[in-house]
């Protein structure tokens, strides 16, 4: 009964492969991308959601050896209702068009404000109000997220780098001056003292404020995560 069932499904398959090559014939699809053999060969630049598309084409297969899709001719009128997605994501992926994109991406302004911004964190320093300085040594949360404050240096914040990067402080009836920072350990945010409750707008204006246990939960994964990451790297490079 198996094989008699085996010989029967093959010739069900083998019929629907001669449909689907006729219809080809009679209707082909003229890509770059697609050329016609034993089956029909997809060769396209990586791209997921040319993947995504394929995936979805009944018998569909990657093939190593080619390094192409296969798909059966019985297969065609999936592949053709797909293949307009799948042609415009192939274009997409084209080396050219990638450097196209990333020179656009990086003459526009917003990449420029990331770019600052990224170069402003680095300097691991915080504007804050001279007239209300936050405690040394302990676990706060500010405008930027969790922080140490190690040092006031006094050294006043231009008024143009506060405006771009650091809005949320307010210099009250003073003027801000630069504290450096750091990031805290996960064991400083296991320690850390939570606060009874939400800070109010007078307390974030200041820059800097006590956490509440929600804040200081998702700071403590963050940070158990970054460590076990760096533990590793460093496991990596001396083993």
């Amino acid at each position: 009964m198996n094989a008699w069932s085996g010989r029967e499904w093959t010739g069900v398959l083998a019929h629907a492969d001669e449909r689907g090559r006729d219809a080809f014939a009679f209707e082909p699809l003229a890509s770059p991308y697609l050329e016609a053999a034993d089956d029909l060969v997809v060769r396209t630049p990586y791209s997921r959601a040319v993947v995504a598309e394929l995936r979805l084409v009944p018998w569909a297969r990657w093939d190593p050896a080619s390094k192409a899709w296969r798909v059966p001719f019985r297969s065609l009128e999936e592949l053709r209702s797909r293949w307009p997605a799948i042609e415009e994501a192939a274009r997409r992926a084209e080396p050219e068009e990638r450097r196209k994109r990333e020179a656009s991406r990086r003459a526009s302004p917003e990449h420029a404000d990331r770019r600052a911004e990224a170069a402003e964190r680095r300097r691991n320093r915080y504007p804050v109000p001279e007239d209300a300085l936050p405690p040394l040594g302990r676990v706060l949360m500010t405008h930027v997220g969790c922080a140490v404050f190690e040092s006031v240096n006094g050294e006043g914040v231009e008024a143009s780098v506060a405006t771009r990067f650091y809005s949320g402080v307010a210099a009250g009836s003073g003027t801000l001056v630069w504290a450096t920072r750091r990031r805290p350990t996960h064991d400083e945010l296991v320690r850390a003292r939570p606060a009874r409750e939400e800070a109010g707008p007078a307390e974030t204006a200041l820059g800097w404020w006590q956490p509440t246990i929600d804040v200081l939960r998702e700071e403590r994964r963050r940070a158990a995560s970054q460590e076990r990451r760096r533990a590793t790297r460093l496991t990596g490079a001396t083993g």
